[in-house]
């Protein structure tokens, strides 16, 4: 008896298995009005589902598309446009078995990204005067700034803060002091010598020209004086 009832129980499951697995294609297939045809490959679509008799037709995928994986599709992808308005580049071209791929533009980095490619990127911060740029951006990262300390400067575009100038280094006269985001500014001597000089000069002959006056009049004086006596 119990041998019996497990003859019956084979007879129902293996059946109601084959139906099961009778429905489902295998990976390299796709359904089709219950029918299960060969994929195109990547680079391809179908241009006739099979039939009883038939295997799948598939053709190339037509310019500025693409099919990146085996398919059962009757229409490729369109190929990703990389949109400068969204800073982005052509890094990769196009083709028939593969998408766009986009990346940042020159001075730009990627904030967005979908399946290893760029979809949004933006541009490098720049650093202010009195900073330098610690780490330059890259494709991924933004600039990174630092602040300059001591007697340095920088004017927002250097790697490095530099040293202010020592103008008497250089025999020179400081006009201006240097702050972090400007160097000292430094004069020429000669300037200060130039406008020294006529006034100078022109002391030493109004000196001459002063005793030569003074002298007359006192001898017009005494002139004066000796003719009233007489």
């Amino acid at each position: 008896m119990f041998a019996l009832r497990i003859i019956i129980l084979i007879t129902l499951i293996v059946p109601l298995n084959y139906k099961l697995c009778s429905c489902q294609c295998a990976r390299a297939e796709y359904e089709i009005h219950k029918q299960c045809c060969p994929m195109c490959a990547p680079g391809n679509r179908v241009h006739w589902h099979c039939t009883d008799d038939t295997s799948t037709t598939c053709v190339p995928c037509p310019s500025l598309t693409f099919t990146d994986e085996p398919n059962g599709l009757t229409e490729c992808f369109p190929c990703t446009v990389c949109d400068a308005n969204r800073g982005l580049r052509v890094n990769k071209v196009c083709t028939r078995s593969s998408d766009t791929v986009c990346g940042p533009l020159e001075r730009f980095y990627c904030i967005e990204k979908k399946k290893g490619c760029c979809t949004l990127a933006v541009q490098h911060s720049e650093c202010s005067p009195g900073q330098y740029i610690k780490q330059a951006g890259t494709g991924s990262t933004d600039t990174i700034c630092a602040d300059c300390t001591g007697d340095t400067y920088s004017n927002g575009s250097f790697s490095s803060c530099l040293p202010h100038t020592i103008c008497e280094a250089l025999r020179l006269t400081e006009i201006n002091p240097g702050t972090h985001s400007s160097d000292t500014k430094c004069g020429n001597p000669s300037t200060a010598v130039a406008i020294i000089t006529p006034s100078v000069i022109v002391t030493l002959i109004l000196i001459p020209v002063i005793i030569v006056f003074i002298f007359k009049h006192i001898r017009k004086k005494k002139q004066s004086k000796s003719s009233g006596k007489c």
